[in-house]
């Protein structure tokens, strides 16, 4: 071999090196470039992923928070201790919602007798346990069902074994009242905010059913309100 020949061979072999090389940096070059792609693509998705997952988060505690509350029905879920929660038969309830509580210094025309609600006087009649001998005033004895009070009321065709009996049942509960009242249409009621029911008698045991219900009961606007230091029996 001349050195001609010599000096061709080296060159090849020193072109084929470069071009090695070159294939290699570049096979590395698109490994690079392919590996920065693919984070690139992952970073995106996993952003979009949480932007989704928090849209959702945001979407479903609006509808949680937006929705509506459902008042408890008169023979609802929401009970005081020791009630059964079985319907009360023969009860009557009102919407609450449409009970107003303004305070008024004037007369007011309530479409039932007794008043379960409404506007009343800005002083309640004292509720802890009263037994009134004479009628009440209906304005006051309204604010006190405001306070959760259970009034008990009867005509003068209630017997007096009745009128004991019941009279002995609210003079031991607190946040409760009772009194004569001449223009119901039962012989013996009870009425709470926006509830009252008609009893056949003392042994009724409805009584007992409204007593547990109601006194300071899920229907009270002003829970924790006084029942003493109001008005007394004039």
């Amino acid at each position: 071999m001349t050195m001609q020949d010599d000096y061709h061979a080296s060159r090849r072999a020193h072109i084929e090196e470069q071009q090695r090389a070159r294939q290699t940096r570049r096979r590395r070059e698109m490994t690079v470039a392919i590996g920065s792609v693919t984070a690139a693509v992952l970073v995106v998705a996993g952003l979009v992923g949480f932007g989704v997952y928090k849209f959702s988060t945001v979407k479903d505690s609006k509808s949680t928070s937006a929705a509506p509350r459902t008042e408890p029905s008169a023979q609802g879920p929401a009970q005081g201790p020791g009630d059964t929660g079985a319907p009360i038969a023969g009860e009557k309830d009102w919407d609450t919602k449409k009970l107003t509580r303004n305070h008024v210094t004037t007369p007011v025309r309530y479409p039932m007798s007794p008043p379960v609600g409404g506007d009343h006087a800005a002083v309640w009649m004292n509720c802890g346990g009263v037994v009134y001998q004479k009628p009440v005033p209906d304005v006051n004895a309204v604010h006190s069902l405001e306070h959760g009070a259970v009034w008990v009321t009867y005509t003068d065709k209630a017997s007096a074994a009745d009128v004991k009996k019941l009279g002995d049942k609210v003079s031991t509960t607190p946040y409760s009242l009772m009194s004569p009242y001449r223009d119901q249409a039962g012989v013996i009621m009870l009425s709470a905010w926006g509830r009252q029911i008609t009893v056949d008698s003392a042994d009724d045991p409805r009584v007992n059913q409204f007593f547990t219900r109601y006194v300071e009961g899920p229907q009270t606007p002003e829970p924790g309100a006084p029942c003493t230091g109001g008005l007394d029996e004039r």
